[in-house]
């Protein structure tokens, strides 16, 4: 009889590290090394098709995605680094105003 021996799980996810890099953004500052920042999250995904997934899938609220890494082997992690909305509403413009149109008709 044939044996499988290890976490076959292993293969098919992969692990996920979500990162904060608003600082980045409220300093202006060039990215650091992705194990630099400050961990909100480590979750577990399914590896398929995970780069094209992960721009798409609301991982903290709160927080927008900003970019992902990689792992350099099979068996590394993926890091994805993510944005406070709430600094990101600083950056954006305000969303334009309805024209006022006076309903007054002047009859000279």
């Amino acid at each position: 009889m044939a044996e499988i021996c290890g976490s076959l799980w292993a293969y098919n996810f992969a692990k996920i590290v979500v990162v904060d890099v608003s600082e980045d953004y409220r300093f202006m500052q060039p990215s650091l090394p992705s194990d630099f920042y400050p961990v909100l999250r480590e979750i577990w995904l399914p590896r398929h098709d995970l780069g094209r997934r992960l721009a798409a899938a609301p991982l903290i609220q709160g927080y927008l995605y900003d970019w992902h890494e990689s792992p350099e082997s099979e068996e590394g992690q993926w890091y994805v680094g993510v944005v406070s909305e709430e600094l990101m509403d600083q950056f954006l413009p305000p969303p334009p105003q309805e024209p006022h149109f006076s309903a007054e008709v002047r009859v000279s």
